[in-house]
């Protein structure tokens, strides 16, 4: 006579199936639909992203050159540049600053540094500072407009 506690026990995995490869590919295929449509309008997105980055920035550092005329009386020159919020330059009184936090002047968000001239080649502009925009080119529009100070 055989013991009931030992009558075969149906095997763990019994009853259970696993994925077709047929439905694999479909939810590859439906994944793939879902990325092509939305990655693009991310990147989109991150790049105006940039650009308003970029105009903000640009009003900053616009602000912080106000309060260096306040200071020292007028503008820094073309040549004294942005840097001049961040070491004093030579010849300058009541230099204030530093000016800037950290290590030095900031870069615009892609990676290079503010354009700055004084006088302004804008009538009606005491100095220009700018950015060429995504493409590092004068003109442009979206993320490659060119962005100037107001």
């Amino acid at each position: 006579m055989i013991c009931p506690s030992l009558k075969r026990l149906p095997h763990p995995r019994y009853g259970e199936r696993g994925f077709t490869l047929l439905e694999l590919l479909v939810v590859l295929a439906i994944l793939g639909l879902l990325i092509g449509l939305v990655a693009p309008a991310a990147l989109r997105q991150l790049g105006s992203a940039k650009h308003k980055i970029a105009v903000q920035a640009v009003e900053r550092l616009s602000g912080v050159l106000d309060l260096y005329k306040l200071d020292v009386g007028e503008y820094p020159t073309t040549e004294e540049g942005l840097q001049a919020l961040v070491t004093e330059p030579s010849g300058v009184r009541n230099w204030n600053g530093p000016y800037l936090k950290g290590e030095g002047v900031p870069l615009d968000p892609w990676g290079r540094p503010y354009h700055y001239r004084r006088p302004s080649e804008r009538p009606g502009h005491d100095y220009d500072l700018y950015t060429l925009g995504a493409d590092d080119k004068p003109g442009g529009t979206g993320e490659d407009a060119t962005v100037y100070n107001q």
